[in-house]
């Protein structure tokens, strides 16, 4: 058979395979994997700081607060402030009745100046007697008067100066009588200890007030607070404790002022750790504002947290804390848009940025919604968005 009776079933075969290939081509393509939409941040170099936080929410409280109450209950006689007053240092707050203690002080010192009188009777006395004596001696002397004379007079002299010791040591008695009374008046009033704001007042005239003895729950009856001088409280997670020390840096955030944060430092560290509950331990820390006229006007009581400063690094590279897997492994972009997986050598990290030592470059983009179906090692991806680094 001549050669050229066999080209047209070539070319029928040929055009076969290639509309064969063209149909497998078509069938792949359209039963391809559709890329996964993924959100990834780029590699950059910042600050990344090693931080821990208070396990529970902290306190703003007043560097001097008492809670005053007398230490004898009665009923309130003078009440010289109101709730909100700003009070002076030995300023009077509040006094009970105590006209029965007036009236022991005014005995009392009628006392002393009656026992002051005898002083001056007793010691007139005494001088007498010690020149009477001193004349019988000179008698003596000159032969008119006998030794039994001067001995009288010498005996005299002698009882009537210890009278005045003994009045002028009354006078010491009766004044401690009054000073003992002065005392037990302090029971029935209460004055500022420092300058402060009255908060609270637990009473009106005409009430009885109770004192508020050590272990029984007694409400005091004026609560005094310095708001000069304000601190946060904070409880600390006790495996933090061997990490912290006074003077660390603090970052402290208030829920009564949104999206701010204070610079501080660590004033004091407890020395010893609370048990909230069975499986809550904690130590506590004071934080103190660094620019406290910064802050405004803060109410004690104010809910806050504070972020302890333990280490820091400056213009390292640094990752997403998010974007690592278990085992310190992260998805990065391939050239060819594959999914491809790093292990990196973390160095200082916090909830926010890990410091990656080794394993990827700056540039590297890291997957960070890892939570999304399909996304593993291989998986063809789009990116959807890459919010810049801060």
């Amino acid at each position: 058979m001549p050669i050229a009776s066999k080209r047209p079933w070539l070319r029928r075969t040929l055009l076969a395979a290639v509309a064969a290939a063209v149909l497998a081509a078509g069938v792949w393509w359209i039963g391809r994997p559709n890329p996964i939409a993924v959100v990834v941040a780029e590699v950059a170099r910042g600050r990344v700081e090693a931080t821990i936080v208070n396990t529970r929410a902290g306190t703003v409280e007043a560097c001097l607060r008492t809670k005053l109450s007398t230490i004898l209950g009665g009923r309130i006689e003078v009440l010289k402030v109101k709730e909100g007053d700003k009070v002076k240092k030995g300023q009077l707050l509040m006094q009970l009745w105590n006209d029965d203690i007036q009236a022991q002080e005014r005995v009392a010192q009628a006392q002393v100046t009656t026992a002051r009188k005898r002083v001056v009777e007793a010691c007139t006395l005494a001088e007498s007697a010690e020149r009477e004596a001193a004349r019988q001696t000179e008698l003596h002397q000159r032969g008119f008067v006998s030794v039994n004379a001067i001995d009288a007079a010498r005996a005299a002299a002698d009882a009537k100066t210890a009278a005045c010791a003994t009045a002028r040591a009354d006078v010491e008695q009766t004044q401690a009588s009054v000073q003992l009374v002065h005392v037990q008046r302090g029971r029935t009033v209460l004055v500022a200890p420092f300058d402060g704001t009255v908060a609270k007042i637990v009473g009106e005239v005409g009430e009885y007030s109770t004192p508020s003895p050590p272990g029984v729950p007694t409400p005091p009856a004026i609560d005094l607070i310095d708001e000069s001088c304000l601190y946060v409280k904070a409880p600390m997670d006790e495996v933090d404790a061997p990490k912290l020390r006074a003077g660390q840096q603090v970052r402290i955030s208030l829920d009564a002022l949104p999206r701010q944060s204070f610079a501080g430092k660590v004033r004091r560290v407890a020395p010893y750790v609370t048990a909230v509950e069975k499986q809550s331990r904690t130590v506590d820390i004071e934080a103190a504002f660094d620019e406290p006229t910064r802050v405004g006007r803060l109410l004690v009581g104010y809910s806050a947290d504070v972020e302890v400063v333990l280490d820091a690094r400056d213009e390292v590279l640094r990752v997403p804390t998010a974007a690592l897997l278990e085992g310190g492994r992260v998805l990065v972009v391939g050239v060819d848009g594959k999914l491809e997986e790093r292990k990196i050598t973390a160095g200082l990290a916090n909830w926010e940025y890990t410091q990656a030592v080794a394993g990827v470059s700056a540039g590297d983009r890291i997957v960070t919604s890892l939570e999304r179906p399909g996304v593993k090692v291989g998986a063809a991806v789009v990116i959807e968005s890459a919010p810049a680094t801060k």
